[in-house]
């Protein structure tokens, strides 16, 4: 799916608060910030609302590919 890290450089890219991530994705605060910190990994529609959420606004995730994973945002079309 994503790691926290991606979660924390998708973020980054959009300029977004962990805040906006939580009410994008319509998950709780907590459940942001305990994924990004590693603490724990949500429950399954929660992870995948984060990153549809993400998407939405424009991220691509890049998947492993021996330099690890990464994110990248769209071209403006």
């Amino acid at each position: 799916m994503i790691s926290p890290a991606q979660s924390r450089a998708a973020r980054g890219l959009l300029e977004w608060s962990q805040e906006q991530l939580a009410q994008a994705a319509h998950v709780g605060l907590s459940t942001v910030r305990d994924f990004e910190k590693g603490r724990r990994t949500p429950a399954h529609n929660n992870l995948l609302g984060i990153k549809t959420a993400l998407e939405a606004a424009g991220v691509i995730f890049v998947p492993e590919n021996g330099e690890g994973a990464g994110v990248r945002l769209r071209k403006a079309r």
